[in-house]
């Protein structure tokens, strides 16, 4: 088992996920606070830039197939994508008006991000066939847990460099340009052409039933992170009224899935995937419920709250992509046009909270960064915030319990 070239995986994934859940989390407060760009105009753009997702992923996933012998000169192209509109998103001023601007470097970000994700997962496929034991779950662990501290280090770095610099977004872009280089250089072996499977095409992932059944899945229980990541930084500022504590609490957000990713692969190694994270599910209802009877000041309870949830995410990022990959592996070993159809259900649960939660927040007279905002537009936040995602987690729960994961 060559683990020399894990870590590059790890470092990789700490690239994708850190141009995921915490643009979502800083984006639109950053437009919203800089340029006072609307919540419901910020909701609709990114609603709409999701739709074309519906077609840019699957075309992705094709893509990838058709550049399998360039797959390396595809992937730092799509790098390179990724980094320069990064840049242009948070470290230069808008050149044209700030809701298009946003609207042209999100689609930059997220069309580099889509392609980037599905050449690596598919790619992951491959290099887990070659893992000895139960490889799946071995280069997941090692994978989801480099996502997870990207998730971290990007959650918290405007945050803190807030401290240190009057342009914090500045110094992110820049951050975020330096991990590029490396996660490029360390990956660079790995994009080999010997091995790769066929492709099979989306037929043969669509018509089977447990491939359908987990992409349910995954869009079901993926709406719940979507909520908490858009409203975050809203519910800590305004909810619970305790400004300046939104980076602290982020990080130990991501910093407890991060530390519990690790410990769900091995639990599902010992005592069986669905079980494993059925009760890290289960642990997610707890976690949201109790956020429901927090209110202002609460900010220590609402750690414990973090801590929960955060271990609870870790499951969820290790275990069902490692779910997905071994039936990938059965079905379509190529795992192109399956992951493009994973990178769209996971992704368009981001776009359908931001449609829906952000102009109804604005539509109840919600401001963000005001510090007497209506008591309905408070309550309305809490109850997006903890109740939606706790039952979304429910019906996942159901649809998890009801499916045979050893279907044939």
């Amino acid at each position: 088992m060559n683990f020399q070239k894990l870590p590059a995986y790890a470092v990789f994934a700490a690239l994708l996920a850190s141009a995921g859940l915490p643009i979502y989390i800083h984006a639109p407060k950053y437009y919203v606070d800089e340029y006072g760009v609307s919540l419901a105009a910020l909701g609709g753009t990114l609603f709409i830039l999701r739709l074309f997702d519906v077609v840019q992923d699957p075309f992705f996933g094709w893509l990838s197939e058709t550049l399998r012998n360039k797959r390396s000169y595809a992937v730092f192209a799509g790098s390179v994508l990724m980094a320069v509109s990064m840049f242009g998103l948070f470290a230069v001023s808008p050149l044209l008006p700030p809701l298009i601007w946003f609207a042209l470097m999100m689609a930059g970000v997220f069309s580099g991000f889509s392609f980037l994700t599905i050449n690596f997962y598919a790619q992951g496929v491959v290099k887990s066939g070659k893992l000895s034991g139960q490889g799946h779950l071995v280069l997941a662990r090692w994978r989801e847990t480099g996502a997870l501290f990207g998730v971290c280090l990007a959650a918290i770095a405007p945050v803190v460099l807030t401290t240190v610099t009057d342009l914090p977004f500045v110094g992110f872009s820049i951050g975020f340009i330096i991990l590029t280089i490396a996660a490029i250089t360390m990956m660079r072996s790995e994009w080999l052409n010997d091995g790769l499977p066929i492709s099979v095409g989306f037929k043969a992932v669509l018509s089977d039933t447990l491939a359908r059944r987990l992409l349910l899945i995954a869009l079901v229980n993926a709406a719940p992170v979507a909520v908490t990541s858009t409203l975050f930084l809203f519910y800590v500022e305004s909810s619970l009224l305790v400004p300046g504590l939104e980076g602290p609490l982020l990080l130990l957000f991501f910093l407890s899935a991060a530390v519990a990713a690790p410990f769900w692969s091995k639990f599902a190694e010992n005592f069986g995937v669905k079980p494993v994270l059925l009760g890290a599910m289960m642990l997610a209802v707890v976690a949201f419920a109790c956020a429901l009877t927090l209110g202002q000041g609460d900010w220590l309870l609402f750690s414990g709250v973090c801590v929960l949830s955060g271990a609870a995410l870790g499951a969820d990022l290790t275990l069902l992509p490692a779910i997905f990959a071994e039936r990938m592996a059965q079905i379509s070993p190529s795992a192109a046009e399956g992951f493009s159809l994973w990178s769209f259900v996971s992704k368009f649960t981001l776009a359908f909270s931001a449609i829906i939660m952000l102009p109804a927040l604005e539509w109840t007279g919600f401001v963000s960064g005001a510090v007497n905002n209506p008591p309905e537009a408070l309550m309305l936040l809490t109850l997006l915030y903890a109740g939606l995602p706790c039952g979304l987690k429910v019906v996942s729960i159901l649809l998890l319990a009801t499916t045979d994961l050893k279907e044939s």
